[in-house]
């Protein structure tokens, strides 16, 4: 058996593992999180087609200016609202969590649960 050594790798293949268990369709698309040492990202995907219905960034203007002085949790949570009334704008109200490989804990857990509070079910 070949060990894995690397952080991104075993990321990698935990996101994998959970991948083949959900994935999004047009009623009831994911919600995909991405988070990287600086920023975090998020994506409302209906994996029947293929198609991003609804993305938020902390790269993106709108965060980027209001940012100032806040945490890496505070810019999530900003990005979690983002991406909720993002999808609530194209009429979706459910989705299936996908935590990407990483725990649910810190940045992902805050915007999971702004994701929540802007309206978003999962």
């Amino acid at each position: 058996m070949v060990k894995i050594r690397t952080n991104k790798a075993r990321r990698v293949m935990r996101h994998i593992r959970v991948r083949r268990k959900i994935g999004g369709t047009a009623e009831r698309p994911r919600l995909a999180v991405y988070r990287s040492l600086n920023h975090v990202y998020a994506q409302v995907i209906d994996d029947t087609q293929g198609v991003t219905l609804a993305a938020a960034s902390s790269v993106e203007a709108a965060v980027r200016s209001q940012q100032n002085g806040k945490s890496k949790t505070g810019v999530a949570e900003m990005v979690g609202e983002l991406v909720s009334e993002r999808a609530k704008e194209i009429g979706i109200s459910q989705v299936v969590f996908d935590r990407g490989g990483y725990k649910y804990h810190g940045r992902v857990k805050a915007l999971a649960d702004a994701a929540r509070k802007g309206g978003l079910v999962f």
